[in-house]
């Protein structure tokens, strides 16, 4: 089945980009809010869940403090997902650009819980 990219932007307000980098980029911030346990080997990222469930994710594109590009094992080469930290000069606004690949049918599933999820990192960090 086709996938469509789709994406979300979440605004972080004044959050610092160095400090929220930490929390999408490193594993000790990604277990946070993301899973339940994450290793990186090399370049790949291995997140863990408490019910057993296990995914690995290669790193296709980085740019320390700005973005992350990540592909599931098994997606096809065109797919990913993405982090992108923009930041506003003029308001000093943070802003995270979320970019992922979804059926037609899965789209909204796919949003609800990426914004589910995020949700979870702006409690950790007081947004």
């Amino acid at each position: 089945m086709e996938k469509q990219k789709y994406h979300i932007e979440f605004d972080f307000k004044s959050i610092p980009p160095p400090l929220l980098w930490s929390y999408i980029a490193t594993p000790s911030g990604l277990r946070e809010w993301f899973a339940d346990d994450v290793v990186l080997q090399g370049k790949r990222f291995i997140f863990k869940w408490n019910d057993g469930t296990e995914q690995t994710a290669s790193i296709v594109s980085q740019r320390v403090e700005s973005s992350l590009r990540l592909r599931w094992t098994g997606d096809s080469l065109s797919h990913y997902f993405e982090f992108k930290i923009m930041t506003g000069e003029m308001t000093d606004s943070t802003t995270l650009l979320l970019t992922d690949f979804s059926t037609s049918e899965e789209v909204d599933d796919a949003r609800e819980l990426w914004m589910s999820q995020i949700d979870n990192l702006r409690i950790i960090l007081g947004c």
